[in-house]
């Protein structure tokens, strides 16, 4: 059966880097679906260019933890003015990705005015705050989520689920066997590592510091190592580059994370989605975070569950790579584990293996697609 007839609005809303980059995707899957939509929200420059009209700009305000209260004003009116749209104009789905704590407030506006909502990218319950799957079920009418063991967890619970693949990967080839390495013939005194220290500027101030101070200690043991900084986009190239450690020298990049990681021979890399796509590459990296000391132990150590922090070591269920999340007062820890890893070429073939082997299955599936395909069945039983 075929659609009606008649433009869909769809008001999309993302918080962050990569969610703006995940619902451009999208958008331009849905351009593709040979139904006629309109898409309104907020996000991205990306989203921007994909063809959303953005009622406000909110990548770049997103925070980690610690930094969150500041902005909790802003985004309260920013929900009032959003509620208010969706109250004055005809929008047939809403579509949130990630950012839970602003994008709970998106869906729970959609909600009181019964408009359908979809979740893009679930929110991490199974990590921590599970207690809000009631809150979860209640707002959310589909989820898509980009992670495979999150199907059975939330459709146990009553959740309307389905694996999409992975956004990150979408477009890289079934096959990642270019990028198996060969670490028989690696040679250290030519060491090439790629810092990433991710795209939010909470994360860079907290986490560049110190990876700088860790490549100086390896420069050290290894002269001839290169070292390249990886940049989100210009502006944060030049935060990077205005926060360099007198002594230091590194080259900067703005490319992505996975074509970075693919020239690398190891990476030092800020948790989150990041650590899939220099997976995808093979790289083997450390994996790093930090938050405040104080609520990490009053807080944090005791909402967070999982044996595993960073997403690899995740979806592997074991520790493939090193995490150190968060880690506080010395860098030394991390050095030794670089240092060690880099003595052993075994252990990091090993680990390219792993990492290829653990993200090749997920770019079967194109997120964008198949989550594409999923609004436009919504859109056409629920009309």
């Amino acid at each position: 059966m075929r659609m009606q007839n008649r433009k869909y609005r769809l008001f999309i809303s993302a918080a962050d880097p990569s969610a703006d980059a995940h619902c451009a995707g999208l958008i331009t899957a849905l351009k593709q679906s040979g139904c006629d939509f309109e898409f309104i929200g907020v996000g991205g420059s990306k989203m921007a260019a994909a063809g959303c009209e953005l009622l406000e700009v909110t990548v770049g305000r997103s925070v980690m933890m610690y930094k969150a209260f500041a902005q909790v004003a802003h985004f309260y009116k920013l929900v009032k003015r959003i509620e208010a749209f969706l109250k004055s104009n005809r929008v047939d789905l809403v579509v949130v990705c990630d950012s839970p704590s602003f994008n709970w407030h998106v869906a729970k506006a959609a909600k009181r005015l019964h408009i359908k909502t979809m979740f893009y990218v679930a929110p991490q319950l199974w990590a921590w705050a599970g207690w809000r799957i009631n809150k979860l079920r209640k707002y959310c009418d589909k989820l898509c989520c980009i992670l495979p063991f999150e199907e059975a967890w939330f459709s146990r619970r009553g959740v309307d689920t389905t694996f999409v693949g992975n956004p990150l990967l979408d477009v890289l080839p079934a096959d990642l066997s270019r990028y198996r390495k060969d670490y028989r013939v690696f040679d250290c005194k030519n060491l090439k590592l790629a810092m990433m220290p991710g795209s939010r500027t909470a994360e860079i101030e907290s986490l560049w510091p110190a990876m700088q101070q860790i490549a100086l200690q390896l420069k050290q043991k290894y002269p001839g190592a290169a070292f390249t900084a990886v940049a989100a986009d210009h502006q944060k190239r030049d935060l990077l580059m205005k926060t360099h450690i007198p002594g230091f020298e590194c080259d900067y990049s703005v490319d992505s994370v996975q074509d970075s990681a693919a020239r690398a021979d190891f990476a030092l890399v800020a948790s989150g989605s990041a650590t899939l796509e220099v997976a995808s590459a093979g790289c083997p990296m450390v994996v790093m975070y930090q938050t405040s000391r104080v609520l990490w132990h009053l807080v944090g150590r005791w909402l967070v569950r999982p044996k595993h922090f960073c997403l690899v070591n995740l979806l592997a269920d074991r520790r493939l790579v090193p995490e150190f999340m968060p880690y506080f007062s010395s860098i030394m820890p991390i050095v030794e584990t670089v240092d060690r890893l880099l003595r052993d070429t075994t252990e990091l073939k090993r680990i390219s293996d792993g990492l290829i082997n653990l993200a090749e299955p997920l770019t079967e599936k194109k997120a964008r697609d198949e989550t594409a395909k999923i609004i436009v069945d919504m859109l056409h039983h629920g009309f």
